[in-house]
């Protein structure tokens, strides 16, 4: 990467060429950028923080959220396709729960946080 001069000078002797080489990498952001999108409902939000408490079906889970199971089934499938979630069948059920990664850890520990922050009546 060729180097950058910046229109104004802070009289700082900050070299920015490894953030302005990481911020040339669009794709990487978007890929971010596509994992926030599916958490923008809030609807996905709920169930993905509960799936971080507990593993349970469709039927329960839909009880719990006051929703129809098909209404449920949609939204377990974009969180699946993103693999926030992941799943297992036991006979004809199939129980759901936050994915065991990285990425569904950290999202979890981000979401209780924001809410302590902006819901302080709100528990863990």
């Amino acid at each position: 990467m060729s180097y950058t001069k910046l229109p104004h000078n802070h009289h700082n002797e900050t070299d920015h060429t490894a953030l302005l080489e990481q911020l040339d990498d669009i794709q990487h952001f978007q890929i971010v950028s596509e994992l926030f999108k599916q958490l923008s409902d809030p609807t996905r939000i709920r169930l993905f923080w509960l799936l971080c408490h507990c593993e349970e079906c469709v039927l329960n889970i839909s009880a719990m959220m006051k929703m129809t199971s098909p209404a449920i089934s949609h939204h377990l499938r974009v969180l699946r396709n993103k693999e926030l979630i992941s799943s297992r069948r036991i006979g004809k059920e199939v129980y759901y729960k936050s994915s065991n990664t990285e990425q569904s850890i950290l999202l979890h520990k981000m979401i209780e946080k924001i809410l302590m922050i902006t819901c302080p009546e709100h528990k863990e």
